[in-house]
């Protein structure tokens, strides 16, 4: 197993594909964008598997998520998610996206064996879309969304950050969409984790204001039906339901005690939090012609140091030198 000292389990493994994205998402990078890792740092597709296959055969993985930067824009992906789903036993798989292109790949992806999808929106306002990730794609990532249901990678699951005038106003708008067309929203709180290092708590939307601005306009009742476990998200039942609203409040109710999730990045280091600032080296291992019981084991012994909480609202917090497009979701 992947125990760490304080007796968490990782069974949920959050595999980044690339660190590179199509949109310039304000809270995520700058205008210009990054500087993309080189091709020949990146973990091939026979690299990322074989690490996959470790970690389900060995190492007692459950669930993997494809991340990014932005996960389509990995060119074998389908491969990839095939190639994961033949595995024994077979992982849960889910990709977390920002949908532009997934219209015209979402069958694709479900006859790959793709479980389930998640796909950021934070408006329904074209200007605001364009402000946000300046770019002019709102219609794209909403043709994404339709598709992914039609394919019926399901539950169809929404992301949105909220930001204070920005769009802040959008809580109830957002959710009434998703619950015309039976996709389940999740509020998640803005973190530190943008490549400007600009973040302020301050600019923060909490969760208690969402769910303020939800009350108002729904009736939010606790889902007693679905236990939370060593997930991330607090989910209500709308209007007694069976509809859901989730709401992530990474910062301000952190839930690192129950924490269940390990993260491997484009270029083949562990990481044991989105806020972690170090890593450990599973490329070299790979690229050197180590055996699979040795990459299990320097595994092992990454996630074994795992820190008790990310540590946000400590004074001396620093946010981690990668940004979230660098990390994966």
């Amino acid at each position: 197993m992947l125990a760490d000292s304080y007796g968490r389990v990782a069974t949920d493994l959050r595999v980044s594909l690339t660190d590179r994205c199509n949109l310039r998402c304000a809270y995520c990078m700058p205008p210009e964008g990054l500087d993309w890792l080189p091709a020949p740092e990146v973990l091939t597709g026979d690299e990322i598997v074989r690490l996959i296959r470790i970690g389900v055969t060995m190492l007692g993985i459950r669930e993997v998520r494809f991340t990014g930067g932005e996960p389509l824009l990995r060119r074998e992906l389908e491969s990839i998610i095939a190639r994961t789903a033949a595995l024994t036993p077979r992982p849960e798989m889910s990709l977390t996206t920002n949908g532009i292109g997934l219209a015209r790949r979402a069958a694709a992806l479900r006859d790959a064996g793709l479980d389930r999808i998640n796909v950021s929106l934070d408006t329904l306002r074209p200007e605001v879309f364009r402000k946000l990730a300046r770019r002019d794609r709102l219609p794209d990532v909403l043709d994404g969304l339709s598709a992914a249901a039609s394919a019926g990678l399901t539950p169809v699951k929404v992301n949105a950050v909220l930001m204070r005038g920005i769009n802040d106003d959008e809580a109830v708008p957002l959710l009434s969409y998703c619950l015309e067309r039976g996709y389940e929203l999740r509020f998640i709180e803005q973190m530190p984790l943008d490549a400007q290092h600009g973040w302020k708590r301050a600019e923060m939307v909490t969760a208690a204001e969402v769910s303020g601005s939800l009350s108002a306009a729904f009736g939010l009742s606790e889902d007693s039906e679905r236990a939370r476990g060593a997930a991330p998200a607090e989910t209500f039942l709308v209007n007694g339901g069976p509809a859901r609203v989730g709401v992530i409040a990474s910062v301000t109710r952190p839930f690192c005690g129950s924490c269940d999730r390990v993260r491997l990045t484009a270029d083949g280091q562990v990481r044991n939090c989105l806020f972690a600032r170090s890593e450990s080296d599973l490329r070299s291992a790979l690229r050197s012609g180590a055996p699979d019981e040795e990459i299990a084991e320097r595994w092992r012994a990454a996630v074994a140091v795992k820190l008790p909480g990310h540590g946000i609202n400590d004074p001396s917090f620093l946010q981690p030198d990668r940004p979230m497009s660098a990390i994966g979701g």
